[in-house]
């Protein structure tokens, strides 16, 4: 992030707190957004080791932090990397120069199983040497990057604002007649124009009985007149994510059918929003949503989860579901509140927001209206 100090040196000093705490002496990080939210790097081939304080021979180069890349990125990790981070140009493998940089001093080497496949595990395996033991971490980095910074609430902010933006003007130009795709193209392409470097997530634009289809993927067909359209889209902006769904009507002339839906996934969705606080669990808020719905006898129909956690990546933690655990929110997480309701054959609901959760306050940074408005 520009202006100001590199944000990666404080993270990596708590990641290294937490280490201690988890009693590993290295980790190894490669995953692109951790990476990313570690060091600031944008490069497509990157490797972390992250060493706990007195964790032996080398934890003092670089304040116990090496990043490798390779030649390619020589210029942009001098540019990218914070300056107190020990830097190396690998000329192989960068897991390889990470073992080689660990020696024979010995410990318990953290890695991430979800971002670590099994062939580079055992590629790990081999290069270090004897007196290390590699582990699976248990998710240290996501932990940290459940609590968003100030500066990354401003960016998922703006991300979200340039996303209202762009479907503000899709719907100027209407939505009947036109194909699904087409209204997912021209969405991506305003988002784009508007500064987004890409869309969060690949459009969805899911008419009439598409919107039965959670995620439905945009068709050929056109939009019919006096049916529910649903989309669900957003922007990425400086690395950082946005989330957000409305459904339209394409005419006064819909279902009572549809409209009772919609009322219905609305009042649910607004419920669930003012349940959302720092303190309670993802399973109790989604417990609150899904109770009007279930209360409608329509429960079966709602088989998602409520929400997720948004930032560097557009799913991330905390979830809101009937299968998340008891840990509560932390003040400082940006979650989805996005009940939805589908019949197969017939039509889909779904409403999404993208909260931002403070100590006692929550800011909803999705700001287009979810009253039923007909686009024609």
């Amino acid at each position: 992030m520009s202006g100001g100090a590199h944000p990666g040196a404080a993270r990596t000093a708590r990641l290294q707190g937490l280490l201690q705490t988890q009693g590993l002496d290295a980790l190894v990080i490669d995953s692109p957004f951790d990476l990313r939210y570690l060091t600031g790097f944008t490069g497509s081939n990157g490797l972390l080791l992250v060493r706990a304080p007195g964790a032996g021979a080398g934890a003092g180069a670089g304040g116990g932090v090496t990043f490798f890349t390779d030649f390619r990125y020589l210029t942009q990790a001098g540019e990218q990397i914070p300056p107190s981070f020990e830097r190396e140009i690998a000329p192989g493998d960068l897991l390889d120069a990470a073992a080689a940089a660990l020696g024979d001093v010995g410990g318990t080497l953290g890695f991430d199983a979800r971002s670590l496949t099994v062939a580079r595990h055992q590629r790990l395996a081999e290069q270090l040497s004897e007196s290390w033991q590699p582990v699976a971490g248990p998710g240290l980095v996501e932990r940290l990057r459940l609590v968003k910074e100030p500066a990354e609430v401003d960016r998922i902010r703006a991300a979200a604002e340039l996303a209202d933006a762009a479907l503000a003007q899709v719907l100027q130009a209407g939505l009947r007649g036109r194909t699904e795709r087409d209204v997912a193209i021209d969405l991506e392409l305003r988002m784009r124009r508007l500064g987004a470097q890409a869309p969060s997530f690949t459009s969805i634009v899911a008419s009439g009985s598409n919107g039965a289809l959670p995620h439905a993927s945009p068709t050929a067909r056109e939009i019919a007149p006096d049916v529910l359209v649903t989309i669900d889209w957003g922007a990425e902006l400086d690395g950082y994510c946005s989330d957000c769904t409305r459904t339209y009507a394409t005419g006064e002339g819909i279902s009572e059918r549809a409209r009772e839906i919609y009322a219905l996934v609305l009042d649910a969705q607004e419920r669930g929003l003012q349940a959302v606080a720092a303190g309670s669990s993802g399973r109790a808020i989604d417990a609150v949503a899904r109770a009007v719905i279930e209360a409608a006898g329509e429960g079966e129909h709602f088989g998602h989860g409520l929400g997720h956690g948004v930032g560097l990546e557009v799913h991330e933690g905390p979830r809101l579901s009937r299968t998340a655990d008891d840990e509560p929110l932390p003040v400082g997480c940006i979650v989805t509140v996005e009940p939805g309701i589908y019949l197969p054959g017939e039509l889909g609901v779904r409403i999404e927001d993208l909260v931002a959760v403070g100590d006692g306050t929550r800011e909803v940074l999705t700001r287009l209206p979810k009253e039923l408005t007909v686009i024609s």
